[in-house]
C-alpha cells in the first residue's frame, strides 16, 4: 500500500475512491403523465424551492427545471450542461396571463401565436419585464416563453406559482432525451432528481419565433415541431 493510500485509510477508516464517491445517481420519481399525483407534484415544488435542479418531461424533450429567480440555481444549469453563458434559458408558463407578467411590449402577433399554438411546441422570444433578473435572461433583456402541452410541467408551474426553466436535459452537443433513462445516463450524476413521466410526445424540438424586435420584425430562429408555413399563416403572411 502506498504511503498516500495508507494515510488516507488511517484518516477515514477505509480506502477512498473519489471518482466512486462522486457517482451519486439522481433520484427517480415516477409521475402519471396525464394526471400527475398532487403529493408528488408538491415534492417536486419543494425541491425547486430549495434551489435544486429537476429534470422532467415536456411535450418535446425532457428539460431541466429550476426557479428562474434563484440565480445560483440558474447558474448551476449552465454548469451542468456546459452551456454558453450568453444563451438565455427558456421558461415554461401555465397561462397566457403569466406570460404577460413576465414580458413587456407585447403586440398583436404574440396574441395570435399564443391563441393558435399554446399549449404546444412553440417558444416565443419577447422583451423581458423587470420582474426577471437580468442574469436569468443571459443579460440579453429577452425571455423565451411557452406553455407546454404536457400535464406534468403545467401542474408543477401551477403549484409552484412561478415559471420554471425548460432547457433540454442533455449535455452540450449530446442528443436530447425523450425518456427518463436517457437523462439518467447523460447527467444522472449531476442532478438530484429526475421526474419520470414516460416518453415525451414528440421527437422534434420546439419552433422558436423571435418577437423581441417588434411585431413587424418577427423571425423564425428554428423550425421544429411547428412548420414555418403554419407560423406565417397564423400571422397573416
Amino acid at each position: 500500500m502506498s504511503a498516500i493510500l495508507a494515510l488516507d485509510f488511517r484518516r477515514h477508516g477505509r480506502l477512498s475512491n473519489p471518482a466512486a464517491e462522486r457517482r451519486v445517481s439522481a433520484e427517480i420519481l415516477r409521475l402519471h403523465p396525464d394526471e400527475p399525483e398532487a403529493d408528488r407534484v408538491r415534492y417536486v415544488v419543494r425541491c425547486l424551492q430549495s434551489g435544486q435542479v429537476v429534470a422532467m418531461p415536456t411535450d418535446t424533450f425532457y428539460g431541466l427545471a429550476v426557479d428562474p429567480v434563484n440565480l445560483r440555481a440558474v447558474e448551476s444549469i449552465y454548469e451542468i450542461k456546459s452551456r454558453v453563458k450568453n444563451k438565455p434559458l427558456s421558461l415554461l408558463v401555465a397561462s397566457v396571463t403569466q406570460a404577460y407578467e413576465l414580458a413587456r411590449e407585447l403586440g398583436v402577433n404574440f396574441d395570435k401565436l399564443a391563441e393558435r399554438f399554446w399549449p404546444g411546441p412553440l417558444t416565443v422570444i419577447v422583451r423581458a419585464s423587470s420582474r426577471l433578473p437580468l442574469r436569468s435572461t443571459a443579460n440579453t433583456g429577452n425571455v423565451a416563453l411557452r406553455i407546454p402541452d404536457a400535464a406534468i410541467p403545467r401542474a408543477v408551474v401551477e403549484a409552484f406559482g412561478l415559471p420554471i426553466t425548460a432547457t433540454s436535459a442533455n449535455l452540450r452537443n449530446a442528443p436530447e432525451c425523450t425518456y427518463a433513462h436517457c437523462v439518467r445516463d447523460q447527467i444522472g450524476e449531476r442532478i438530484p432528481l429526475i421526474v419520470d413521466g414516460g416518453p415525451t410526445g414528440r421527437s422534434l424540438p420546439t419552433t422558436i419565433v423571435d418577437l423581441s424586435q417588434g411585431d413587424e420584425r418577427w423571425q423564425i430562429l428554428r423550425e421544429g415541431a411547428i412548420p414555418t408555413y403554419d407560423i406565417a399563416l397564423a400571422l397573416g403572411r
